[in-house]
């Protein structure tokens, strides 16, 4: 690989002895990872029903190494059933090391495509909140898609400069996560095109928009709250050299230890002017040490009293105007949504908080339920992911080796043998979509966009 020279001159100065070994990492095979959905699947269970080997990762309980070269999870029907999501796996360390647990109110200021925001949302297990942000409305769609296949429910997804979240949030929020957009060294062996952009996306811009987001993640984040801040470079003005920054700006946060046995080399204080002692709370995987390309993390906590916000948890719309879809929760489902029920247009929603949305890009408010329509309510994919074989009255469970299984992801229709009406379409247990039955004939509401063409 030609690496910039410029690069090169730089990291044999900040490595030193290690140099040689770390070119050495560029001659190793890029390694693939993928990550149990816990939402849907334990990692034993999802170990055991698939046909290749999976290989733990040692930082990451739901994280799995798997041959690239000759496997395609995305290929296979439990990728469409969100029972896992395809990362690298040192990008999984952030989400791993990031203390979660259900009910926490959480915002990934640059979430697309969804690795971290979907690791996180699985931690939250439906309770508390989920703000999954990112600037790019492009990348947003991949963002959306992404929480919806994973079945999380409780998450709102919007396309905003974080300063404007920060201004409308204040210390709403008790864990942040930034995913800083960065130079990318740490993904040269990965990807020939992060050598070329290098160029482009010098150390000095990365810096300028790591500043300004660590500065909205500090205005968002509560008293005794956590900021995990990560980034894919070596570059330590990016790294250390930033966190130094921010502690001497903000005296009221600190960094936090976190567990590094599963490979973690210490923050490097020797590698910034000034930097004190305490950055080697940070962490780094480096590539020629683990199993894994280039990654920094740190934990910051600010020290205070968290105080949970007070906002109402249901303003439901009229039942009148829900009618359609009770007519169908009461047919159809076994355990019927009705808190936090909110009506745009003929879009049904199910909102995790009353937050104050007005004048924001927002791609998705919460559960999108479905649509109500005139006599009737058509549920949605969106709706579909978030459930269990158990959460309906009628279903249609496919094996992996029925030929029905293909056709439904195709979109085609077929004979099933159920009740007539709206019955949830499966992949061994696990739901895909909808579809519904008239006399012994399935017509497929698989999501369009979602098929297999």
């Amino acid at each position: 690989m030609n690496l910039p020279l410029e690069y090169t001159e730089k990291m044999k100065r900040l490595l030193g002895d290690e140099y040689e070994l770390y070119i050495e990492s560029f001659s190793q095979p890029r390694l693939y990872g993928l990550r149990a959905n816990s939402l849907k699947i334990s990692p034993e269970k999802l170990k055991n029903s698939v046909d290749w080997e999976l290989l733990p990762v040692p930082w990451c309980k739901e994280g799995f190494y798997y041959d690239g070269e000759n496997v395609r999870p995305a290929k296979h029907p439990y990728y469409t059933a969100g029972l896992y999501y395809i990362q690298e796996p040192s990008a999984m360390s952030t989400g791993a090391m990031l203390p979660v647990k259900p009910g926490d109110r959480v915002i990934d200021l640059c979430a697309a495509p969804g690795g971290k925001s979907t690791q996180i949302g699985a931690k939250l297990k439906g309770e508390g909140i989920l703000v999954s942000n990112d600037i790019s409305a492009s990348r947003c769609l991949a963002l959306l898609k992404n929480i919806e296949l994973s079945g999380i429910s409780n998450a709102i997804i919007t396309n905003e400069e974080p300063s404007k979240l920060a201004k409308r949030f204040k210390g709403f929020f008790n864990r942040v996560v930034v995913d800083a957009p960065c130079s990318g060294e740490g993904m040269f062996r990965k990807d020939d095109m992060a050598v070329r952009s290098w160029k482009t996306h010098k150390t000095e811009l990365c810096c300028k928009l790591q500043r300004e987001i660590l500065k909205a993640a500090a205005e968002l984040l509560s008293g005794d709250g956590i900021i995990a801040y990560s980034t894919c470079t070596f570059a330590p003005e990016e790294d250390e050299g930033m966190i130094q920054e921010f502690l001497n700006a903000n005296p009221d946060f600190e960094l936090m230890d976190f567990d590094k046995s599963s490979g973690f080399s210490d923050g490097r204080s020797d590698w910034i002017e000034n930097g004190s002692d305490e950055l080697k709370k940070c962490g780094r995987l480096m590539p020629y040490k683990v199993k894994g390309e280039g990654h920094f993390l740190c934990l910051l906590h600010k020290k205070g009293e968290d105080i949970p916000p007070e906002l109402p948890k249901d303003r439901t719309a009229p039942k009148k105007l829900l009618k359609d879809y009770y007519e169908f929760a009461e047919r159809t489902m076994t355990n019927i949504t009705e808190d936090n029920l909110i009506m745009h247009k003929e879009s049904l929603f199910s909102v995790p908080y009353c937050l104050d949305l007005s004048a924001l890009r927002v791609k998705r408010s919460g559960l999108y339920l479905g649509e109500c329509k005139k006599n009737r309510f058509e549920p949605s994919q969106a709706y579909a992911m978030t459930l269990k074989k158990e959460d309906v009255k009628n279903s249609i469970d496919l094996s992996l080796v029925d030929d029905r299984l293909e056709r439904y992801l195709r979109g085609e229709s077929f004979n099933a043998e159920c009740e007539d009406g709206w019955a949830l379409v499966c992949v061994e247990s696990h739901p895909l979509g909808w579809g519904k039955v008239v006399k012994g004939r399935l017509k497929n509401k698989f999501l369009p966009g979602w098929m297999n063409r």
